[in-house]
């Protein structure tokens, strides 16, 4: 199909190069199609790149499970929503493994220093939404009301899963190793895990305290 190939073919080129450093014209050539196919589909170049942020935001993934996880932040339950909260972050860790996550990585990681108007269409799927259940998530984990702190706390979750994608060279270096291998990765999952039940302990102490 024409579009899934520009899309895939943007995304890509835009990622690597953004969006002043690559044509449409390479981009047409590449999908192997006319250039007058991104005008008729997508109005011309930011169109396209408007487009791959959203398609970005489809192959990111995760709004299936989104449903079960707002189920689980409203029961109440503690010990269900830091379950739920390490199966957010391993999935994650996961996802970002996948070869195909890594043009849409570069994507968004321009955006992240740079933002556009694509960073929005990006944000309204899966990052955002899941960035605000698992807000709440962690204030059942926590029996908390303090949504500044849970959102504080949800960053440093998130950065410990983006640091084996955004700085993955340092992370072979460090580790001694010439790829990140699976078994490497559910190491570090089980890690990552155990630094979540740090943080919620230390949170709930933290409350405790000034009660």
């Amino acid at each position: 199909m024409v579009q899934q190939r520009l899309l895939d073919i943007a995304i890509e080129q835009f990622g690597q190069h953004g969006l002043e450093g690559v044509s449409t014209r390479e981009i047409a050539a590449a999908a192997n199609t006319a250039m007058s196919s991104i005008t008729y589909h997508y109005g011309g170049k930011e169109g396209l790149y408007l487009a791959a942020a959203e398609e970005v935001a489809k192959q990111m993934g995760g709004l299936d499970q989104l449903a079960d996880l707002e189920c689980v932040a409203a029961e109440g339950d503690p010990v269900a929503a830091r379950g739920a909260i390490a199966e957010i972050m391993r999935a994650f860790l996961k996802r970002l493994q996948h070869p195909q996550s890594n043009a849409w990585a570069l994507f968004i990681m321009r955006e992240q220093l740079n933002p556009t108007a694509a960073f929005e269409r990006i944000y309204a799927g899966p990052m955002g939404q899941t960035g605000k259940v698992l807000v709440e998530l962690i204030c059942v984990a926590t029996g908390g009301q303090d949504r500044q702190a849970a959102r504080l706390a949800a960053i440093s979750l998130f950065g410990q899963v983006l640091v084996m994608k955004a700085a993955r060279a340092m992370c072979r270096k460090l580790l001694e190793r010439e790829r990140l291998s699976a078994d490497l990765i559910d190491d570090y999952a089980a890690r990552v895990v155990a630094n979540i039940d740090a943080i919620l302990d230390r949170m709930i102490a933290e409350r405790q305290e000034r009660q």
